[in-house]
């Protein structure tokens, strides 16, 4: 049994120190998930013997060499089941991986098994309970994979994030979650919700393991961007355009940490505009017009088993005028343009993760108000863990940037990240 979890990149120096095999480390994995997963329902399909079929499989050479990831309920992994949170998919296996399962694999990497979603990423909550206080939500859409890396069941996780489904999960649980620049990992595969949103991203014990994850699906070197961090010259600080929503112990959280960061380098309050806000109001609307198309075949042929707050959303969508949805558009499209040129020369900031911490689960997964801006604009957002309310749940800030900007942020992230670990 591993007695405290450990980082993916902790993980792979026993491997190669000859201190720790894979197959020693998944059957720790395992024994933990058999003590812990009754009570979180993290998983949707995890068999210890497929599991140990898939290590069997796996490249020993690649960067991953032999780490189980956790694959959200989206994705097509072969020869596994794709319930997609919804009983239309019940029982349906997989006779192919999503491109990203593949490029982790040739990585090194293997499924471990199918993590917990809410019902085609969108708001009813999947089974998943918080690790960190099971009264609590993990939050949605990627409930199990944030839930399942905070537990210590798996290193990694894929998810994905359409409105908030990455970062507020990652924030309630505790952990890392990293949603990468729109369009910078490939969605082939994945049940598609909103096409002008919908991005892959990854959870972790650390901002290094997550930037090893994206590392190894992309073929780019983020990782190097997490050594060495330094303070960067000037850090935004954003309260957002929603800021009425946040919640008394965010605020209190906010202010102290906005104090202490001041002590640590220059930074700068950043106040976004009107185009901004309207901006967030504009992020439903055209997610629910997208989701209309992306969702069709279930709307027309399984109306009976789609919730009714999804089949009122579908219906909104549907009935979307074609100029509304392309004015909204063309709007989101230069905002992302100049979002860059917006920020002038204080380009990453950091904003909160979510109004506050994961709320009882009887209430629902969480608002993703603090989210939506970010998504829209398509630019990377990295939660970095470390706050806490006074019962312990965890709070998350986010880093973000203008997209394309990953390395900075994944860079100053693991800088808010050393701070954040002996913060008080």
């Amino acid at each position: 049994m591993i007695d405290e979890p450990q980082t993916a990149l902790e993980v792979l120096a026993a491997f190669d120190a000859g201190t720790l095999t894979p197959e020693m480390y998944l059957d720790a994995l395992l024994e933990r998930c058999a003590q812990i997963e009754p009570d979180v329902h993290a998983w949707t399909y995890l068999d210890p013997q497929h599991a140990k079929a898939e290590l069997a499989g796996a490249n020993r050479t690649g960067i991953l060499r032999g780490l189980p990831l956790g694959v959200k309920d989206l994705f097509h992994v072969r020869s596994m089941p794709r319930g997609c949170g919804s009983p239309i998919y019940a029982g349906e296996i997989s006779a192919v991986d999503a491109s990203v399962v593949t490029l982790a694999r040739l990585a090194g990497g293997y499924a471990m098994g199918k993590t917990q979603t809410t019902e085609f990423a969108t708001y009813t909550p999947a089974p998943t309970r918080n690790p960190m206080s099971l009264a609590h939500t993990s939050g949605g859409s990627s409930s199990g994979s944030a839930a399942a890396v905070a537990a210590g069941m798996v290193p990694l996780a894929f998810g994905t994030q359409t409105a908030g489904s990455v970062i507020r999960p990652a924030a309630y649980c505790g952990i890392v979650g990293y949603k990468p620049s729109f369009n910078l990992i490939d969605t082939s595969g994945v049940k598609e919700l909103s096409r002008s949103f919908d991005t892959i991203g990854v959870f972790a014990r650390s901002v290094s393991d997550a930037a090893l994850l994206v590392d190894a699906v992309t073929g780019q070197s983020f990782l190097n961007a997490t050594k060495g961090a330094d303070a960067p010259s000037v850090l935004g600080l954003c309260r957002s355009p929603v800021w009425g929503m946040v919640e008394p112990d965010m605020q209190n959280a906010w202010d102290a940490l906005c104090a202490m960061l001041q002590t640590k380098t220059v930074v700068r309050d950043i106040v976004l505009d009107d185009r901004y806000e309207r901006a967030i109001e504009a992020h439903p609307k055209i997610m629910a017009q997208e989701a209309s198309q992306a969702l069709a075949y279930e709307r027309e042929n399984h109306p009976e088993l789609l919730s009714p707050a999804l089949k009122s959303m579908l219906d909104e969508g549907r009935a979307r005028s074609d100029v509304e949805q392309h004015a909204d558009l063309q709007n989101m499209s230069q905002l992302r343009h100049c979002f860059e040129t917006d920020l002038g020369d204080t380009p990453i900031f950091i904003t909160p993760s979510a109004p506050g911490a994961a709320p009882l689960y009887e209430t629902g997964t969480g608002s993703p108000a603090f989210n939506r801006l970010w998504s829209l604009l398509g630019g990377p957002c990295v939660t970095v863990p470390g706050l806490k309310v006074s019962d312990g749940r965890p709070l998350g800030v986010q880093v973000v940037g203008p997209i394309g900007w990953d390395a900075k942020v994944l860079n100053v992230a693991t800088w808010l990240a050393d701070i954040l670990a002996g913060f008080d």
